[in-house]
């Protein structure tokens, strides 16, 4: 049997991701979980493993493609165990309504379709089931909400791909929704589910009689609207950014796209009869396209991946949190000293020994002196959760936009351990790799402007942390000892962040200085060591 492998979403809001490479070729043999394809989606450079063991048979999408999710992204043969495994999932989970054969015959339609639990490759292999926010018997619109589950991150919401009647809910509250296992099925209308499964290539044939084309099809910049909507926009070789959306929050829909073609080309004819005309031509995207690319003209892109995703979250963290900033300075010389003589003896190409382990280390001994500097407060400030665990993030620059990954329970970790675990996540991030669960569960944050040359800072807080640090660069400073005497010391200054709800001057003042006492005085963090 071949079964499509549909690109999914999980109800964050990805609606497509570009295909950065594929990791198999057209008729290689696949077990379950190898990874199939690297794809870049709003957060970070992620693997899409195979859920079933089989055959690769087809690849829908060339590398450097904009894949769309709720579409095939590749198709695979199974066997027929498998194919019989599939087509049951559900057999193990106690259906919401005892029913008969009324369901058990619409099911078996044509035009009711299973709408199957998604992940996009970040390990979730299971949700909770928190709400259904429709009933069996209920009509529905597309991106209308339909359930809340409760994933590794957060509470989202499931949206409906059509528009439709719900036949089936296939889990209760509270239960766990298995991912690639149908979470309800809808009904649709017989057109809308032969336009939505119609292949491609068909679309393209009838388009081709009418609209002459040359060269490649216009890139599809980010817009709000269906895989059938941006199916038809680059059958008609149109940029869907450049559509005057007339739906909620701009969503374009195909009459969007039927108007800019015939106001582009001042043509009257309705294209979704898609008759054939020797007056439709490209020369409206043609002339965008040039226009774009001419000498002197401004460039735009659309914000994206990663990038995207840091300026939401810097949005609502400022917004939502009462920042104050604390600097210090810091004169690390017998640390950089102390560095210099353990950097020849200890450091392997898996173990690089820069003096981000001793930052953290030292600011965790601090923690356990001041622990509400890694507290967590919940969104109505009613209540503040002391962590147990120290995971120590660090801001990395990667080539995908800024990363923080962090490092987890750095309270019972040596230096050594510590900074195997920083050589580990640098490179990971570096290379826009690093895993979904290094990125979670972080409790604490530390930005290394230094490392770029800066010195003072106003680092934004990494929700739902309650403080971040930036580290200035080291210099060399003329300092006076304790004779009066000028030396040249080596000097750090420190810009610290917190949330003004729950840390005050005071708090964030003495624990900076713990900090201090142990990075300036290395002995005393030692004997500070359990």
């Amino acid at each position: 049997m071949i079964k499509d492998f549909i690109l999914p979403d999980i109800g964050e809001g990805v609606v497509e991701c570009e295909l950065v490479d594929w990791l198999v070729n057209e008729g290689d043999m696949v077990t379950e979980d190898q990874p199939i394809a690297d794809v870049m989606t709003d957060k970070a450079l992620v693997q899409i493993p195979a859920p079933h063991a089989g055959r690769i048979t087809k690849l829908y999408y060339a590398k450097g493609d904009i894949a769309i999710v709720h579409q095939p992204l590749y198709a695979v043969e199974m066997d027929n165990d498998d194919a019989e495994h599939t087509q049951s999932p559900t057999a193990e989970v106690k259906p919401v309504v005892e029913t008969g054969s009324t369901i058990t015959s619409a099911v078996s339609q044509s035009n009711v379709e299973d709408f199957l639990l998604p992940d996009i490759g970040e390990g979730i292999v299971e949700c909770e089931l928190v709400d259904w926010l429709v009933e069996e018997g209920d009509m529905v619109v597309e991106d209308q909400p339909i359930a809340d589950v409760m994933t590794d991150k957060a509470l989202v919401q499931i949206p409906a791909m059509k528009a439709g009647k719900i036949v089936k809910l296939h889990y209760r509250k509270g239960q766990l929704a298995k991912v690639h296992s149908p979470l309800f099925a809808i009904e649709v209308e017989a057109d809308e589910a032969s336009m939505t499964s119609a292949p491609e290539q068909v679309v393209q044939q009838a388009v081709n009689q009418s609209v002459v084309t040359s060269g490649e099809p216009v890139a599809q910049g980010k817009a709000l609207a269906s895989p059938a909507v941006r199916r038809m926009a680059r059958a008609l070789d149109i940029n869907i950014a450049l559509v005057i959306g007339s739906g909620k929050n701009g969503r374009v829909y195909k009459e969007d796209i039927e108007r800019h073609q015939q106001g582009g080309v001042n043509h009257s004819a309705a294209l979704s009869t898609i008759e054939p005309s020797a007056h439709v031509s490209s020369s409206v995207s043609t002339t965008e396209v040039a226009t774009l690319t001419q000498s002197g003209v401004d460039r735009v892109e659309p914000i994206k991946g990663v990038k995207a995703v840091m300026a939401k979250m810097m949005v609502e963290s400022v917004s939502t949190i009462p920042h104050f900033t604390y600097c210090e300075e810091f004169d690390l010389t017998d640390l950089v000293a102390l560095r210099e003589s353990m950097k020849q003896r200890y450091s392997t190409d898996e173990v690089k020994l820069t003096m981000m382990p001793f930052f953290m280390k030292a600011m965790s001994l601090a923690m356990n002196e001041y622990p509400i500097l890694n507290s967590q407060v919940n969104a109505d400030c009613t209540e503040l959760t002391y962590k147990s665990r120290h995971n120590i993030g660090m801001a990395v620059d990667s080539k995908v936009g800024l990363l923080v990954p962090n490092i987890k329970d750095v309270q019972s970790k040596s230096i050594l351990n510590i900074a195997a675990d920083i050589t580990r996540l640098t490179t990971a991030a570096r290379s826009g790799r690093v895993s979904p669960a290094d990125l979670k569960d972080g409790t604490i944050s530390i930005s290394n402007i230094g490392a770029l040359g800066g010195t003072v800072a106003t680092p934004i807080i990494n929700k739902p942390e309650v403080a971040i640090v930036a580290l200035g660069k080291l210099q060399v400073l003329p300092r006076f000892n304790a004779k009066g005497e000028v030396e040249a010391r080596k000097i750090m200054q420190v810009s610290w962040s917190g949330d003004h709800r729950v840390i005050d001057g005071g708090t964030i003042a003495r624990f900076c200085n713990l900090w201090k006492h142990y990075l300036e005085q290395p002995q005393e963090m030692l004997l500070a060591m359990r």
